[in-house]
């Protein structure tokens, strides 16, 4: 069988759809198979050694799937290897071969095990069983290597495509970080060398984690510049990426639902922890970039606003609870439509959003920390390899922050209600505030920059043959109530043709409440509807230092952001 997914990225993806052509053949000669489901075949008749040969058509630029040009070679187990069925536990070998028209700078980077490979890496590994195998991606090619030590473990970062960057200056940003993120779990390491594979690209950004390494997609511009100084907001970005998946070294490599254990890799594997995982991490990501000394405390408190921005634009909040978003990933997060935004949450976001409030609470009561939660989960399930059941976060939970962590994650978990952080940052001598999105590029954690309210057609858009055609229609704002809806072209403001470069200044003339002429495609068809205008919602956050709060309240932030 060929695994229908790849653990870390929660949907079907049929890999079996890649294999271009499969034969067998025995000691005798061609052995039949049989196809009797999307990945699985069946060899009848075969007498001793059974060899399977499979051609695979790679060319997914991706960190999920498999890639191979004459420029590099790229690719993770589950869209290559079969899995002979009752072998999952059989320890395997692996050969790779140089390609025959490699040039001489070609060279393997991987975490797997060598056993008998050249000074290029070319030759044999092993692995102890199937998910072994799997859980270590490969890339072949001419790449740059950076190397550092976080914790007396070897790390090696191993960047493809085209760069200019400052190559120490990343090691030593790099070895912080990683330090930081293992003594938070405590030393040794659970692995005994990491493995950094990354792809430089113009434009793209994602990453996948893995026991002992991970893959990454990168802008080339988000690397630090040749005699740059100071944090640049591109190169934050990018540490943002490597601390995610490097702290799910701990905390979904190891720390995970038992409902993958073991990974079921023909079907989907519900869970409603997703957000556990992914959402606690996401804020953990910018919690280390502050930690490691990467950024101080007003780029991490502007970093965590664009963060929390990005949840309260989403209507879909409001009727999707974060465990069903975590139980519905395989058929929602990963299969975005143009409501998804009304209908839906994700649960990177809103469970970073509640991942701090969780922390923010327990910290101002003075019964712990999340720190203490994620550290508690590492220990009892994460070193132990236990899975974590469907309840154990919250008993987790309130059996160190008490009965009103339960109550507080039975709200904020199962319910739709945002947790009220207002109150929480006041707590700990910040100001947490609200405002109108000032244009598509606004992402917010800043405070506003002008000071008149701003009208709104709440919807997305792009520039479309002269008009604007609807990406996204927000729930209870003018444009869905007109009777617009994604995919319509608007070309004309009171029959005055509208375009994105003049949407503003047109909106700035009319006042709350006005009515204005929408004229629109809608397939071929030309229609008008009457949109009532009203202000662009408070959904932008920003949080701000209150030089004048109580020594209580700065004693707090202090413990929880440093000096």
């Amino acid at each position: 069988m060929l695994p229908s997914w790849i653990p870390g990225s929660y949907l079907l993806r049929e890999f079996a759809r890649h294999v271009v052509a499969i034969e067998a053949e025995d000691a005798h000669g061609p052995v039949a198979l049989e196809q009797t489901a999307k990945g699985t075949w069946v060899a009848t008749g075969a007498e001793g050694l059974l060899i399977v040969r499979a051609t695979v058509y790679a060319f997914d630029l991706s960190v999920r799937g498999a890639y191979f040009d004459r420029q590099r070679a790229f690719f993770n187990g589950t869209s290559l290897f079969l899995l002979p069925e009752g072998q999952e536990s059989a320890a395997i070998e692996l050969t790779l071969e140089r390609p025959r028209f490699a040039a001489a700078g070609w060279r393997v980077a991987t975490a797997m095990r060598p056993d008998v490979v050249d000074a290029a890496g070319f030759g044999r590994y092993v692995a102890a069983n199937y998910d072994e195998l799997i859980d270590h991606p490969v890339e072949i090619g001419d790449f740059a290597v950076v190397e550092f030590t976080a914790a007396s473990v070897p790390h090696r970062f191993a960047i493809t495509g085209r760069i200019d960057t400052d190559l120490e200056r990343l090691a030593t940003d790099l070895a912080q970080l990683c330090t930081a993120q293992i003594d938070f779990f405590g030393r040794p390491a659970p692995f005994d060398r990491y493995v950094f594979l990354g792809l430089a690209v113009g434009n793209g950004y994602g990453g996948l984690e893995h026991r002992a390494s991970t893959s990454l997609i990168f802008k080339r511009g988000d690397l630090p510049k040749p005699g740059e100084t100071g944090m640049p907001r591109d190169y934050q970005r990018f540490l943002a990426l490597v601390s995610h998946e490097y702290f799910h070294s701990w905390h979904v490599k190891r720390s995970k639902p038992a409902a993958f254990m073991p990974y079921r890799l023909d079907r989907r594997n519900h869970t409603s922890l997703l957000w556990v995982f992914e959402g606690i991490t996401s804020y953990y990501q910018e919690i280390f970039l502050l930690r490691s000394s990467l950024i101080g405390r007003d780029a991490f408190l502007r970093r965590l606003g664009e963060l929390l921005t990005r949840v309260y634009r989403v209507p879909g909040r409001r009727h999707q609870s974060l465990a069903a978003a975590s139980f519905n990933a395989w058929d929602q997060l990963y299969k975005p439509d143009a409501n998804s935004v009304n209908a839906g949450i994700n649960y990177y976001s809103k469970g970073a959003l509640v991942a701090l409030a969780l922390d923010l609470a327990l910290r101002a009561a003075g019964t712990g920390s999340l720190d203490a939660i994620v550290r508690e989960l590492w220990q009892r399930f994460g070193r132990e390899g236990q899975g974590l059941p469907e309840d154990g976060f919250e008993q987790l939970a309130a059996g160190i922050g008490g009965k009103g962590t339960r109550e507080f994650l039975a709200a904020a978990v199962h319910g739709t209600e945002d947790p009220d952080l207002a109150p929480l940052f006041e707590r700990f001598g910040l100001r947490f505030v609200l405002r109108q999105t000032e244009s598509a590029r606004d992402a917010g954690g800043t405070p506003p920059s002008i000071a008149n309210a701003r009208l709104s057609l709440g919807a997305s858009f792009e520039p479309a043959g002269g008009g604007l055609r609807l990406t996204t229609v927000l729930d209870g704002q003018p444009a869905q109530g007109a009777g617009l809806a994604p995919g319509d072209i608007i070309v004309a403001l009171d029959r005055i043709q509208a375009g994105s470069d003049t949407l503003e200044e047109r909106l700035g003339r009319y006042e709350e409440g006005d009515e204005i002429l929408v004229s629109f495609f809608r397939g071929d068809l030309l229609s008008e509807a009457r949109l009532r205008l009203a202000r662009a919602p408070a959904d932008t956050c920003f949080i701000q230092v209150d030089a004048a709060a109580p020594a209580e309240a700065q004693a707090l932030r202090r413990a929880w952001l440093g000096d």
